[in-house]
């Protein structure tokens, strides 16, 4: 895992003007592991056929999740 999800790189001058930041770690590790799963089966043959189907709901849900968002 990447320095910048570690625990130990919080801020330790309280007083220095930055924002503190605490992240779960555990939530860190869900949110990662549906990631690499997701990655895993965009890359299988079953997620090819359910996508020339027109089946295959968990990307394009996301997909158009995403798409609604408004940065």
């Amino acid at each position: 895992m990447t320095k910048g999800f570690d625990k130990s790189s919080n801020n330790k001058n309280p007083n220095d003007g930055k924002a503190r930041v605490t992240i779960d770690q555990a939530e860190v590790d869900k949110v990662l592991k549906q990631y690499k799963k997701i990655g895993k089966y965009m890359k299988s043959s079953i997620f090819q056929i359910k996508t020339m189907d027109g089946t295959e709901e968990l990307v394009s849900k996301l997909l158009e999740e995403s798409q609604d968002i408004d940065l």
